[in-house]
């Protein structure tokens, strides 16, 4: 991804993290977060459409890496906005049936396009001249009824596909975590097995906010679209540690002079040392 999208994807990614933790109705967060994600998508748009002759292998990357990374954001809320709207009023067991039918949905259209999931869950490329090049869409690769509406000088045949395929990830774990969360609260104890030891940070509070947010830079969690709350949050619970003010340290570690990474760098050498040593077992 070249630096101007990524520095727009991690800024958008910014903005809807301060969004949930402004908001606690999920309704009135994904109006937000809808609203702001479009107007990135569109200046994302103004800033692609600037240029006049690119290769092909840019414009595969584009549509393929970088384009579905916004769409997936905007599909994502976009979709938990219409799935609380309609959240019936009632009893658990009136919404376990409401949510299991939206993941019947979701199964649904896995199925239907099951053959683009393997080709881009395996890291195929030999159709991305097709999939992800403007202008050569093929009716016979199970066109979304999406791309006929769409601006052909912003969208090639698969490209919301993808998106699609991110954001449905999301909205699965959003749905599961609230069938799970009703099963916590109904039968009030944890739903997985603690385990036999306790593991505790004893390394310092700096340190593990180095480590947040180079993960959370990093987009290694839930498709690079975790939001900075819930990935602290889980550290927290894991580490069993109070991050604090955990963005004011950010600031900090920003304003260092130099060694800006300064636990990040000490890990890789010794993990470099450990392993240059002969005798090292596993």
């Amino acid at each position: 991804m070249s630096t101007k999208f990524k520095e727009m994807l991690f800024e958008l990614t910014e903005q809807l993290n301060f969004i949930n933790l402004e908001l606690d109705d999920p309704i009135a967060k994904s109006e937000k977060s809808i609203d702001i994600t479009i107007k990135v998508i569109n200046n994302v748009k103004k800033q692609f459409l600037k240029n006049k002759s690119i290769s092909h292998d840019v414009e595969i990357d584009f549509f393929k890496n970088i384009k579905p990374k916004f769409t997936a954001l905007y599909i994502y809320h976009n979709a938990i906005f219409k799935i609380e709207t309609k959240m019936p009023h009632g009893g658990d067991r009136i919404i376990r049936k409401y949510i299991n039918k939206e993941l019947k949905n979701l199964k649904r259209y896995f199925d239907n396009n099951l053959d683009f999931y393997n080709y881009h869950r395996t890291g195929n490329t030999f159709l991305d001249f097709k999939y992800f090049i403007r202008g050569n869409h093929d009716l016979k690769l199970r066109l979304d009824s999406f791309y006929f509406e769409a601006d052909h000088n912003f969208a090639t045949s698969h490209d919301f596909k993808v998106a699609k395929i991110l954001a449905h990830d999301l909205v699965e774990v959003y749905l599961e975590s609230k069938l799970l969360n009703m099963g916590k609260k109904k039968c009030k104890e944890k739903s997985q097995r603690e385990p036999k030891g306790k593991m505790v940070w004893t390394g310092s509070k700096v340190s593990l906010t180095e480590i947040l947010y180079a993960f959370q830079t990093s987009g290694v969690f839930n498709n690079g679209t975790a939001e900075l709350k819930d990935i602290a949050n889980y550290f927290e619970q894991v580490f069993d540690i109070d991050l604090g003010q955990y963005r004011r340290t950010f600031l900090e570690i920003r304003g260092r002079k130099t060694d800006k990474t300064k636990f990040i760098n000490s890990l890789q050498e010794d993990l470099i040392h450990r392993l240059e040593k002969s005798d090292e077992t596993f």
